[in-house]
């Protein structure tokens, strides 16, 4: 790989060429969010004065929004920099300070009469605005006084201490001790190591890491227990003082999603479970195994075939893997590029990991730490499917509606690995090469569909015991955890798996996984009909990357081609799946 110092880093001087310009925008902000409180109590005056306060709630987001990005990721370039770090807590302060002028808005919203409100719907005057407030009036019977709002505004970060606590103990106490690798290496063991010790070649490290974790978190189970009970507590009471049916339906309420897209989602992988059981067959096999463990399926099956990646290379790979989605995107894609978005090295004091970010007035600016390996490839593409969703939102909506929904954001991205994928193995016909590359794309389907459905599966019954006033004991959890880790894997499996549920951060997010699992059966259904169909699907998908906001989720995907309230999707992305194990049978 080429020197770090010279890969490309992105440039944030497009933003605000000195910290100065920031200072002063960050000085705006107040003075922007007082012009919003003064339109309190003077919404029903007139159409013109909903809008007018529509309009300053907007140029104070779009600034708030350009500010925060710009410190954040300052921040992010060098975490030890006290001034990046100082400027991000500035900016946070400053939010929770103005919080107050703009609590009142929905309520008063609301409370406008039936025949004014009917009358603005009508207006040319709020035309621009129809739909938010549309969606203001769904929420009507959700939505509590201003003193009530108030109230739980105050009380939303003690509402949030069991996951605050979760992670102060998941991250911060909790210490797992040292350990060697099979190369013979003592490492420490942590949340970021683990997985490197899940992927060793050596089974007797990986069983060792695996239950020195879980022995760790079996100490505390009943603490992680008792924060767990007490976070889907709070989604229970929160959804009943709302007078939501449950918490599920609260939580699908902001998407316009029906229960029946998220229970119909289990069922149709449970339909395809043996798909799963299948390819765990074929890991056995390949790994000379007598039984398989939960410890044996991160491993590379074939670590020799690992390929390594200049940047150069691995640029040049995503482009030429993208070529499928055409002319105009791919000219975006050079924008990327060119115009210097993305971050590239791994260094002292930067951020780990990566993402795509940046706002309406920004580039949608990707971090990386690069390192070269195939995985690293996959997230160029993957982060870049997220950065080009944004540049096609951001360039044909108007600000108010651009920001697309989490429920729609992983499609995009997981499209290009999708495409990625096909790609690498159109292009090879080593066996070997061939064979990892397949396994490789079913452990992303296993790990995104599979394993994240069984997450919200999990979710879902825990919620259910919080409904029926049902403590969440230690017991309870580990019981149910591991009867359906045995029903998805198929694997009478070391008994600590029954713990994982101790150390997943999403279980904690409030029903937000299964996105993950329609996302990617979305992506598989769109990249296989741009391969197949060409310029149909792709008017289509370019339908889904400029939409941002302006429509709903569901509308937005079945306009791209994808009908989500239907089980074909997922159906067909692990049917998919189901191919790639055939493949795979057939070489191994």
């Amino acid at each position: 790989m080429s020197d770090k110092k010279q890969l490309p880093t992105w440039d944030l001087e497009a933003i605000y060429p000195t910290t100065k310009a920031w200072e002063e925008d960050f000085a705006k902000l107040k003075g922007l969010a007082e012009a919003c409180l003064a339109f309190k109590g003077k919404l029903a005056k007139s159409a013109k004065t909903l809008r007018d306060c529509y309009e300053a709630m907007d140029a104070y987001g779009r600034l708030c929004e350009k500010v925060y990005v710009y410190a954040s990721m300052k921040s992010d370039e060098n975490t030890l920099d006290s001034e990046n770090r100082g400027r991000v807590g500035r900016i946070e302060s400053l939010f929770a300070e103005l919080a107050p002028c703009f609590a009142w808005f929905d309520p008063e919203l609301l409370a406008i009469p039936s025949k004014t409100m009917d009358a603005y719907l009508k207006s040319d005057t709020l035309s621009f605005y129809k739909r938010s407030i549309q969606e203001a009036l769904r929420g009507r019977e959700h939505t509590l006084s201003e003193p009530e709002e108030r109230l739980l505004g105050m009380y939303s970060e003690v509402l949030g201490a069991p996951e605050s606590t979760f992670s102060i103990l998941n991250d911060g106490d909790l210490t797992f001790g040292k350990l060697k690798n099979g190369a013979g290496e003592t490492m420490e063991l942590t949340h970021g190591t683990y997985h490197l010790f899940m992927e060793d070649a050596d089974r007797d490290v990986r069983k060792a890491a695996f239950r020195k974790l879980y022995t760790t978190y079996k100490k505390y189970r009943n603490t992680f227990a008792t924060t767990l009970d007490f976070a889907v507590k709070s989604h229970a009471v929160s959804a009943n003082v709302r007078h939501f049916p449950s918490a599920l339906n609260a939580a699908l309420f902001g998407d316009k999603v029906p229960e029946s897209v998220y229970r119909q989602l289990i069922e149709t992988v449970h339909s395809r479970v043996p798909h799963l059981k299948r390819y765990l067959e074929v890991r056995r096999k390949m790994l000379k195994l007598d039984k398989l463990d939960m410890y044996d399926v991160y491993n590379p099956l074939l670590p020799s075939c690992r390929c390594h990646y200049t940047w150069e290379e691995a640029m040049k790979t995503v482009k030429a893997a993208l070529k499928p989605m055409g002319k105009e995107y791919c000219d975006a894609l050079e924008l990327a590029f060119k115009q210097r978005w993305i971050d590239v090295p791994e260094r002292k004091g930067k951020r780990s990991g990566g993402y795509s970010g940046g706002c309406y007035d920004t580039y949608p600016y990707i971090l990386l730490n690069f390192q070269g390996t195939l995985d690293d490839v996959f997230t160029l593409a993957h982060e870049l499917g997220h950065s080009l969703h944004s540049y096609y939102s951001r360039k044909y909506q108007p600000y108010h509606y651009h920001g697309y929904k989490i429920f729609v954001a992983e499609v995009a991205s997981t499209t290009n690995e999708i495409l990625l994928a096909e790609y690498l193995l159109a292009k090879t016909k080593d066996k070997d090469v061939r064979t990892y590359l397949l396994c490789h794309l079913a452990d992303e389907i296993r790990l995104t569909i599979y394993r994240q459905t069984m997450f919200a599966e999990f979710e879902l019954k825990i919620h259910e015991h919080a409904e029926r006033h049902e403590p969440l004991t230690a017991d309870l959890l580990e019981s149910e955890y591991y009867d359906m880790n045995e029903f998805y894997h198929g694997l009478k499996a070391d008994k600590l798996i029954g713990l994982e549920w101790a150390r997943i951060p999403h279980m904690y997010y409030n029903f937000y996984v299964y996105k993950y699992a329609t996302g990617m059966s979305a992506a598989i259904q769109l990249a296989n009909r741009i391969l197949k169909e060409g310029k149909p699907a792709l008017d289509d998908y370019f339908g889904f990357l400029k939409a941002g906001g302006s429509r709903d989720v569901l509308d937005i995907m079945r306009g791209a081609g994808v009908d989500l309230e239907k089980p074909e999707p997922v159906a067909a992305a692990l049917d998919y799946f189901g191919t790639i194990v055939d493949r795979l049978e057939k070489l191994c």
